[in-house]
């Protein structure tokens, strides 16, 4: 009797892309902003670093001052065009000259980001070729989120295939108040994103829709032309740095982690 062995699917080429530009309207300059004596975008940085999964990491920006502290970093850097209307589309411009078929996006105030998390989005692009993109999510656990335009909402079907993401409360609750005590329905969405490179490229030709400008969320082009987006589950909200005062609360996390 013959043995059939199964194959091992081959890894795909995949880079990990970590967008950032000066001109943040919360907080401009905040990725050079030292954190525990180092710039906040070397703290991502040296997250991403530690994920397995990819090949290629690289810096997309659209300043002369971040390219010049990443490069002392030792990281590759593309310097882009500063009129791009999303993370997303200054990615694409930077991948240009890179030969990978996965792309992940890290975004640049993450320095808390879980490598492992990392690992598994570029898993799920490379390892399922009905994905076009993956990203992340975890469940809401704070009354006052739900309400909190900053913390994106995320609805997903059965197959945990996205089904929409909002600034608003989803899914609305028409019969009583929103209440976390006796619904496990709320998610909210965390900021990385994978893509497979040919989906990418598709993306970014098209222009902002609507439901984009409205919620202001680069995300909702994607689900405009018919992606299939596989969303991830985990437990861990990894603390962002979107403002000054989420500065000393960071800190904070780091020198425990560090042992400062």
């Amino acid at each position: 009797m013959r043995m059939v062995l199964k194959e091992t699917p081959i890894k795909k080429k995949s880079i990990g892309v970590i967008p950032t530009r000066w001109a943040s309207t919360r907080f401009p300059g905040k990725i050079l902003t030292p954190l525990c004596k180092k710039p906040l975008i070397q703290w991502v940085v040296e997250r991403v670093q530690q994920a397995t999964f990819l090949d290629q990491l690289l810096v997309a920006t659209d300043d002369e001052r971040i390219k010049t502290v990443v490069e002392d970093l030792g990281v590759d850097v593309v310097l882009t065009r500063s009129d791009h209307p999303s993370g997303t589309d200054r990615i694409a411009e930077a991948i240009s000259e890179y030969d990978a078929e996965i792309v992940v996006n890290i975004q640049g105030d993450e320095p808390l980001i879980n490598p492992n998390l990392i690992d598994q989005v570029a898993a799920v692009i490379s390892e399922n070729h009905s994905w076009d993109m993956a990203t992340a999510t975890a469940p809401i656990d704070r009354e006052q989120d739900l309400h909190d335009p900053s913390v994106v909402k995320v609805v997903c079907d059965q197959d945990l295939r996205v089904l929409y993401f909002s600034r608003a409360p989803i899914p609305f609750s028409r019969e009583k108040e929103l209440s976390l005590s006796v619904s496990s329905m709320y998610w909210r969405h965390i900021g990385i994103y994978g893509y497979k490179r040919s989906f990418l490229e598709k993306l970014v030709k098209i222009p902002p829709c609507t439901t984009e400008k409205i919620e202001k969320l680069e995300q909702l082009r994607a689900l405009h032309i018919g992606a299939h987006i596989r969303m991830i589950k985990t437990e861990e909200v990894s603390l962002g740095v979107d403002t000054p005062e989420d500065v000393q609360r960071v800190e904070a996390i780091l020198r425990i982690e560090n042992g400062f």
